[in-house]
């Protein structure tokens, strides 16, 4: 297995993988994701690669607030089901750590939804601590 950023070739695996994590996802709207977070140089999107083939990936971005110090942020990540339990995602958010520690980062946080409760115990696993729980609202704005 490899861990290495993604590429416009990785679009199908991408929109599937992103479908299979909950999101309904289609090649040409990743393909525009992925574009636009490769132009921010806050952002990566790694992939883990086993024989030629992107079998998961990780969001990881900076994150900056006036209430807290800077810190690293996973975003996404989601390992295909059937590939789930070989530790890629293990590979993947070390993957993460790592970049947020060569940007400078001390802290690398994930949030995850409440009703994940085996995500929080593979997080938990990983040496992350709860700190908060937060209801998440949303509110369309422009036209």
């Amino acid at each position: 297995m490899a861990i290495r950023p993604a590429t416009p070739a990785d679009v199908p695996q991408l929109a599937d993988l992103t479908t299979q994590l909950g999101y309904p996802t289609s090649p040409e709207e990743a393909e525009a994701r992925l574009r636009d977070l490769a132009s921010r140089p806050e952002d990566a999107v790694l992939v883990a690669e086993v024989d030629g083939e992107a079998v998961g990936w990780i969001h990881v971005s900076a994150l900056y607030s006036l209430e807290m110090d800077p810190c690293a942020q996973i975003q996404g990540l989601v390992v295909d089901a059937s590939r789930r339990g070989g530790g890629i995602g293990a590979a993947l958010v070390e993957a993460a750590a790592e970049w947020a520690a060569g940007h400078g980062f001390r802290t690398l946080r994930v949030r995850s939804n409440v009703i994940r409760e085996r995500t929080h115990a593979f997080y938990e696993r990983l040496g992350f601590a709860r700190t908060k729980s937060q209801v998440v609202l949303v509110r369309p704005v422009g036209g």
